[in-house]
């Protein structure tokens, strides 16, 4: 369904159709929520369905349907119940959404009273509880039944399951003959999360957040499942009474603790409609300390016989409303930090959090992005935009939008305790406590432990047995993922050690399910045939980051062999530019900076280097084959392109000189033998010239390898 339509553009055919759509997906969703405790949408999507239903239906109010949803509260009883109807009706609240429409309200109220701006009107604020309705009535002081709201005016009878709820009392003294007391049941955050471990390990349904497990224990047609759950019971209201519990709202809820139910001590009087914000805000930042779910507070006017003067509405009172809090968003105190390391080795920071519902989910951590959003600043020391400065013991902002992963979103700088310290991010791997490292640009600090790190050492394996590496036969993405489930693969090496360790013995691969002797062997002996590797496959296979199928390539020309790019990958100096090996490395036509920087560094990890040695020392790495350059005027000399070539591509010029044993670098040095310089050439004809470096135009160049 798409809303995007404005109401005040809609043509009455359309506004008809959509009427019928949402009196659909409403009335769905009030059975999902009210009859199976099992939501199918948001409370914020179903907020917005509901006022563009209303605004609709204002605007085309004889399109208005007999099913309409802005004329139904809850939903019918479900089977299996008894039904009781309500001497009173249970009526739903009207809903605020911002300051603005709590200020209309009281105006509203106003109006209709016939009361100026400046006389008193009192109200009461308090916490709206998000759990399940429930109406309990009492005869001369006793238990008669408990019903659910079910459609407002018929409910459930869940009597017995509701003497099981210890806030309940079965008798009362001094109550009026008739009381129907009603308020909401709920569960504790502490209580919710000891049941869902429960039904986990008992292989049970777990729930979603403490109000459907609330709902869906008081629901039970079974009381003894009921009188298991640790279920809670705030009073808020009554309904049809003998004789009047006071004069005020306030005072009636009094009257009701004194009787021996639980009322929520955060209950304020105010005098205004900036006192009721203010005790918003005050109960909001309270909400994930509460120890149970709220989702906005209710205001109330205090009065009874005014209450009784403004009356009701067909599903709502017109002297109480809603003021939700914002579905998506809540505020709790974070409680640690911890660094996650994904599959690729990037570290990420996950906020710890004190549990908050947030879009009907109970929410106990969020991403924190990056380093440089916790602390607020970048690398060289610069403010960031949308930096943050957050530190444990902060009060944070929790954003969650439909099934997004949460994050915070921001941080109350107000709040901070005393002793909180800036964050520091850590500089090795939690996994494997190899360097952590952080490239020039990048705003993620990555692991560089590579085949060793537990974190990457599956999507490593994968890379290493896939086409463009080893490609061993039978030997896939999913044998290794079992196989690395198993114990029995945890790096490269142990795969050409399979045979040795599981061909024979009492645990063998043929009599795994699904293998059989013959495919055990068939898939040693594809093993086998893969000890002798090229040399760009193997570095490829490595899997180094910023190092493709095309880099390995490059880099297994230059060198020719294992040990001489050995030799010099793990004797280059990153933090020298005049290292003789460093300097060779960044020659390499197609190698830059970041990409040296990760081969090097991946080679200098302790860890990471022996997991390399131990592979190595299996295998019959192959030289790369050299073409017949006798004669090439150009073997084993250094050249440089630069400029427009006119008469051929710089692909093709690159091509043609390695073909002729040549070694073709980006950049000029000392160690360059010949320039070939295109029209532009600019600053590398400079340096060349500097260094007496024979230069030649592209005319040249064909002229020096015509006939090769």
């Amino acid at each position: 369904m798409s809303d995007e339509t404005p109401v005040e553009d809609l043509s009455e055919d359309q506004a008809r159709a959509e009427l019928q759509q949402l009196a659909a997906v409403l009335n769905a969703a009030n059975e999902a929520y009210h009859q199976n405790d099992a939501p199918e949408i948001s409370d914020a999507q179903y907020d917005a369905l509901k006022r563009r239903n209303l605004a609709i239906e204002t605007r085309f109010p004889g399109l208005t349907r007999s099913d309409s949803p802005t004329h139904q509260v809850g939903a019918p009883a479900a089977d299996g119940f008894r039904k009781i109807e309500h001497s009173l009706p249970m009526l739903s609240l009207g809903n605020a959404f911002d300051d603005k429409d709590v200020r209309d309200f009281d105006t509203s109220i106003r109006k209709y009273l016939g009361l100026k701006a400046d006389a008193t009107l009192d109200y009461t604020a308090e916490p709206k509880i998000d759990g399940l309705s429930l109406s309990l009535r009492f005869e001369r002081g006793a238990l008669v039944h408990a019903s659910t709201r079910g459609d407002g005016r018929v409910g459930e009878d869940v009597t017995a399951n509701a003497r099981t709820i210890a806030d309940i009392p079965e008798e009362l003294e001094n109550a009026p003959d008739v009381l129907e007391v009603r308020g909401e049941v709920y569960m504790s955050h502490a209580d919710f999360e000891a049941l869902n471990v429960a039904q986990a390990k008992s292989e049970k349904k777990v729930f979603a957040n403490p109000r459907n497990a609330a709902a869906g224990s008081l629901r039970q047609l079974d009381a003894k499942v009921t009188a298991l759950r640790p279920l809670r019971f705030f009073a808020y209201a009554w309904g049809q009474v003998s004789e009047p519990l006071a004069e005020l709202q306030s005072n009636a809820i009094a009257r009701l603790s004194e009787l021996g139910f639980s009322t929520n001590p955060l209950m304020r009087v105010c005098k205004s409609p900036d006192e009721m914000i203010a005790h918003y805000r005050e109960i909001e930042a309270q909400r994930a300390t509460l120890g149970y779910d709220i989702d906005g507070v209710v205001y109330k006017v205090n009065d009874l016989a005014l209450q009784a003067r403004l009356g009701f509405r067909s599903t709502t009172p017109r002297w109480a409303i809603a003021h939700k809090f914002p579905a998506e968003l809540a505020w709790t105190r974070l409680e640690a930090v911890d660094i996650q390391v994904g599959r690729t080795g990037a570290l990420s920071p996950v906020a710890r959090l004190q549990p908050v519902t947030v879009g009907g989910v109970v929410v106990s951590n969020a991403t924190l992005h990056n380093e440089d959003y916790i602390a607020g600043r970048d690398s060289t020391g610069g403010e960031i935009r949308g930096g943050k400065d957050i530190r444990v013991g902060d009060w944070v902002q929790v954003y969650r939008a439909g099934d997004v992963i949460p994050k915070v979103a921001d941080v109350d700088l107000s709040k901070r305790p005393g002793d909180a310290k800036p964050y520091v991010f850590p500089k090795t791997c939690p996994q494997c406590q190899s360097d952590a490292i952080r490239e020039p640009g990048d705003a993620v600090r990555r692991c560089s432990g590579g085949l060793i790190c537990p974190a990457q050492s599956v999507e490593r394996l994968k890379h290493f047995v896939s086409r463009a590496a080893f490609d061993i036969d039978g030997l896939g993405a999913k044998q290794v993922e079992q196989f690395f489930k198993d114990g029995w693969v945890n790096e490269p090496a142990d795969i050409f050690t399979l045979r040795e360790r599981f061909g024979s013995g009492l645990q063998q691969l043929k009599n795994r399910e699904g293998w059989g002797e013959r495919s055990a062997n068939k898939l040693f002996d594809a093993i086998d045939a893969k000890r002798q590797i090229s040399l760009d496959r193997l570095i490829f296979a490595l899997g180094i980051r910023h190092v493709g199928e095309g880099a390995a390539a490059l880099l297994a020309r230059h060198y020719g062999s294992w040990s001489k790019f050995e030799t010099a990958v793990s004797g280059a100096n990153i933090d020298d530019p005049e290292d003789e090996a460093w300097s060779d490395l960044m020659a390499i036509d197609g190698v830059g900076p970041v990409m040296a920087t990760s081969l090097v560094t991946a080679f200098h990890q302790t860890a990471e280097r022996a997991s390399i040695d131990r592979l190595v020392a299996m295998l019959e790495v192959q030289d790369v084959s050299r073409p017949n350059t006798e004669g090439s005027p150009v073997a084993g000399k250094t050249v440089v392109f630069t400029g427009t070539l006119e008469k051929m591509t710089r692909a093709e010029a690159k091509a043609r000189a390695e073909a002729l044993g040549a070694k073709v670098s980006g950049s000029v040095s000392s160690k360059t033998d010949l320039l070939v310089a295109g029209p532009g050439a600019g600053s590398k004809a400079t340096k060349a010239a500097e260094l007496g470096v024979e230069t030649i135009d592209e005319d040249g160049w064909l002229a020096m390898i015509e006939g090769l």
